[in-house]
C-alpha cells in the first residue's frame, strides 16, 4: 500500500512490544521458545534494511525478545500465508480488496517485491472509469478511487464494509449493483496483471469479498474478456482458503522459513 499519514512505527510499537510480551506470559510458553518474530505493516516496506516510514523497528523488537525480526507489507504476508494454502501453486496473485486495494504476488513460489519493496500497488493502476477522481496517493483515476472501501461507502448507506457485504449478500439491488460494478473495475486492473505475471491462481480477500457472488461476477466478467486465452486458460479466480488468518500464517512463515534454512538449524 502507499504510504498513510494516518498509520507510522513510531508510537505504537512500545505498546506493540508491550502487548505481545503480556500474550506470551499467559501461554505455557518459556520466552526461550521463541525463535522468531514475524510483522505485517500496513504500508511498503523498505528492504536491506526493513524501513517503515523511515523507521527501523527490527532492532527494538530483537532487543525485547533476543529473536531475529521479520517483517513486510501486510499483504505481501497475505500472500505468502495464502500460498502456503495452494500447495502445488508457486505462481498466485493474491488481491486484497477493503479499505485500499493491494495485492501480492508469488512467482517461482516467492514473493516479489520489486526494487525497492512497491511492488503490489494495484490499487493505484488508473482505469477508464476514473472519469477524473482524484485517488489519496495524488494521481488521478486510480482503481482504488472508485472502487476501494471508502470509494464504495461514500455512495452506500452502509456504515462499513462488512454492512455493505452483508447488504449485498441478502440481496439488496443497490448493493449488488454496487458491489458488482466495483468487481468489473478492479477486473480491468486484475486482467492487466494477469496478462503480465500469468498467475495460475488469483486469490481475492478482504472485507469485501464477504459479498462474493457479486464481487466474482464482476471481476470475471472482465478478466475472461480482457485478458488472452493463453493466460486464462487454466486461471482460477477464487476466495481466500484462510481469510482473516493469511497475514498471521505469512509472518509465521517468515520466520519458519529463517529458522528452518541449513545455516540456522547448524547455529550454536
Amino acid at each position: 500500500m502507499v504510504a498513510r499519514t494516518d498509520v507510522t512505527p513510531a508510537p505504537p510499537l512500545p505498546a506493540l512490544l508491550d502487548a505481545w510480551s503480556a500474550l506470551l506470559a499467559t501461554t505455557p510458553l518459556a520466552p526461550s521458545a521463541v525463535r522468531g518474530v514475524g510483522l505485517g505493516v500496513p504500508d511498503a516496506i523498505e528492504h536491506e534494511p526493513p524501513v517503515w516510514d523511515g523507521v527501523a523497528i527490527r532492532p527494538p523488537i530483537m532487543d525485547r525478545f533476543g529473536v531475529p525480526a521479520f517483517l513486510d507489507n501486510e499483504v505481501n504476508a497475505a500472500a505468502i500465508g495464502e500460498h502456503r494454502a495452494h500447495p502445488g501453486v508457486d505462481d498466485l496473485l493474491f488481491v486484497k480488496l477493503s479499505t485500499g486495494i493491494g495485492a501480492g504476488l508469488i512467482a517461482g513460489g516467492r514473493i516479489q517485491r520489486g526494487a525497492l519493496g512497491a511492488a503490489g500497488e494495484i490499487g493505484h493502476v488508473p482505469v477508464q472509469a476514473g472519469n477524473g477522481t482524484l485517488c489519496r496517493c495524488g494521481n488521478i483515476g486510480c482503481v482504488e478511487a472508485i472502487a476501494g472501501g471508502a470509494a464504495l461507502l461514500a455512495r452506500s448507506p452502509a456504515a462499513d464494509l462488512p454492512g455493505l457485504a452483508a447488504l449485498a449478500e441478502a440481496g439488496d439491488p443497490d448493493a449488488v449493483a454496487l458491489v458488482r460494478d466495483a468487481g468489473r473495475h478492479i477486473g480491468e486492473v486484475i486482467a492487466t496483471a494477469v496478462n503480465i505475471l500469468n498467475p495460475a491462481t488469483v486469490v481475492l480477500g478482504g472485507d469485501l469479498t464477504a459479498a462474493y457472488d457479486p464481487l466474482i461476477a464482476g471481476v470475471r466478467e472482465i478478466v475472461y474478456r480482457r485478458a488472452t486465452a493463453l493466460a486464462t486458460r487454466r486461471l482460477r479466480i477464487e476466495p481466500s482458503r484462510l481469510g482473516e488468518t493469511a497475514g498471521l500464517l505469512g509472518c509465521a512463515a517468515m520466520v519458519l522459513d529463517h529458522i528452518l534454512t541449513p545455516e540456522a538449524v547448524d547455529a550454536p
